[in-house]
C-alpha cells in the first residue's frame, strides 16, 4: 500500500513537472498574438466568433445564447464549425438565475477564502490608450486586473493580486505563469482568474453597451486537455449565465480551446478575456468591474450581514418579543384605566379593575 502511495504522489509530480506544462503551452507559438485573427465560421460561411487564439479540431464555442459549436476543421485563418445544438445544461442555469431572487451559498465558509488574480502574459495592452499592443513586463492589461481587484475588495471579498510578469510573450509563458499560480493556490482561493486580453483586429467585435456603459464583452477560455476541465466548464457556464442575468450581454461566450492554461490546479480556473488590443482600456476595465459584480454572490463570497438583535421590531422576534410587547402595551392600558378610576368614586369598579389588572399581568410575566 505504502508503495502504490508513493509510486501516485511520484507520478501526481512528474505530470506537474513535465506532461501539465507542456499541455498548458499547446498551440502557445500564435497564442494572443495581436493582429492574428482567426475566423470561425458555419456551413453556410456566417461567422461565429474571430480569436487571435489558434483554432484545433475540437474546440468548442458556447455562446450567450447558449448555440454550441465544434471545430471541425482548420485551413489557413478559417475554422469550420459545426452547430452541436443548444447546450441544455447552460439553458437550465440561465432558467434557474432567471427564477430565482438570491443565489444559495455554495459553501458556507467560502467567503473567508481569496480569489486569486494573476496575468501569464504580462505585456498584453490595448494599443489606442496604451499606445502599444505589447508593453514588456508593464502591459496595460495590469490595469485592467487592478480594476477586477477593485471590484471586488469594494464587495468586502478577499483578494490576492499577484502582478508577477511573465514575460516574453511566448509558448513558455503558461509553464511560467505555472509557479505563479501554485504560490496563489498557497492561500486557498475558491477561484483563480488568469485575465488577458484577445488580439483580434476588429473592436466591434467586443465593443457593446452593458448595463448602461461602454464595455468591452469577455470571453471565458477553458482549456480542453486538462483533467478538471468537467468542472472548469461547469463554473464558466454558471458564471457566464450569472453574470448575463445581472449585466446581459456582458459575456459573450465560452471557449474550450486544446491546452491546459493551468486550470488543472484548480476547479473554478478560469481564463478571461477582456475585449481585444484594439479597445480603449476603460471599456475593458468597466467589462470586468461589471463582473467583479457577479462573482462574489455567485461564490457565496459576500460575508453574512451582522445578526440583528431580537426585539419587537425583528423578524427574529420570538415568544419572549411579543411577552415583552402585550406587557408594554398593557402597561399603558393600565395606567390610562387608572387615571380615570382612581378619581372615580365607584369604589367597586375600581377594586374589580385593579384585582383584573393583577391577575393579567401575572399571567404575562410568567
Amino acid at each position: 500500500m505504502k508503495l502504490l502511495k508513493m509510486a501516485i504522489v511520484t507520478g501526481w509530480i512528474l505530470l506537474n513537472l513535465l506532461v501539465f506544462p507542456c499541455l498548458a503551452s499547446a498551440g502557445g507559438e500564435a497564442d494572443h498574438v495581436a493582429g492574428v485573427t482567426y475566423k470561425l465560421v458555419d456551413q453556410y460561411g456566417r461567422v461565429i466568433s474571430l480569436t487571435s487564439r489558434k483554432p484545433a479540431g475540437g474546440d468548442e464555442i458556447i455562446d450567450a445564447r447558449g448555440y454550441h459549436y465544434k471545430v471541425t476543421w482548420v485551413e489557413g485563418k478559417t475554422a469550420r464549425v459545426r452547430l452541436m445544438g443548444r447546450d441544455k445544461e447552460f439553458l437550465a442555469m440561465v432558467a434557474y438565475y432567471d427564477r430565482v431572487e438570491t443565489v444559495p451559498v455554495l459553501a458556507e465558509q467560502w467567503y473567508k477564502r481569496p480569489v486569486g488574480i494573476y496575468h501569464t502574459h504580462s505585456d498584453e495592452s490595448y494599443l489606442p490608450t496604451d499606445g502599444a499592443a505589447s508593453i514588456p513586463f508593464k502591459g496595460g492589461i495590469y490595469q485592467v486586473g487592478a480594476m477586477f481587484h477593485q471590484g471586488l475588495k469594494e464587495r468586502k471579498v478577499q483578494v490576492r493580486y499577484d502582478r508577477t510578469p511573465h514575460d516574453p510573450h511566448d509558448a513558455n509563458a503558461y509553464y511560467r505563469s505555472r509557479r505563479t499560480a501554485l504560490r496563489l493556490l498557497k492561500q486557498k482561493p475558491v477561484a483563480l482568474f488568469d485575465v488577458h486580453r484577445d488580439g483580434v483586429d476588429n473592436p466591434a467585435f467586443y465593443r457593446r453597451i452593458v448595463s448602461d456603459r461602454d464595455v468591452t464583452q469577455l470571453r471565458l477560455v477553458v482549456g480542453r486537455q486538462n483533467p478538471k476541465m468537467t468542472a472548469n466548464l461547469d463554473f464558466a457556464k454558471r458564471l457566464m449565465a450569472f453574470a448575463n442575468k445581472e449585466h446581459p450581454g456582458l459575456v459573450k461566450e465560452i471557449y474550450l480551446a486544446r491546452g491546459n492554461y493551468n486550470q488543472d490546479l484548480l476547479s473554478t480556473a478560469l481564463l478571461i478575456e477582456a475585449g481585444t488590443y484594439t479597445n480603449k482600456k476603460p471599456e475593458a476595465e468597466s467589462g470586468v468591474a461589471l463582473l467583479a459584480g457577479a462573482v462574489p454572490t455567485l461564490l457565496g463570497l459576500t460575508p453574512p450581514a451582522a445578526p440583528q438583535p431580537k426585539g419587537i421590531t425583528s423578524r427574529e422576534a420570538g415568544h419572549q418579543g411579543w411577552k415583552t410587547a402585550f406587557l408594554i402595551i398593557f402597561l399603558i392600558v393600565l395606567a390610562a384605566a387608572a387615571f380615570i378610576f382612581i378619581n372615580n368614586p365607584a369604589s367597586n369598579v375600581r377594586e374589580f379593575l385593579i384585582r383584573k389588572a393583577k391577575s393579567i399581568f401575572d399571567k404575562i410575566r410568567n
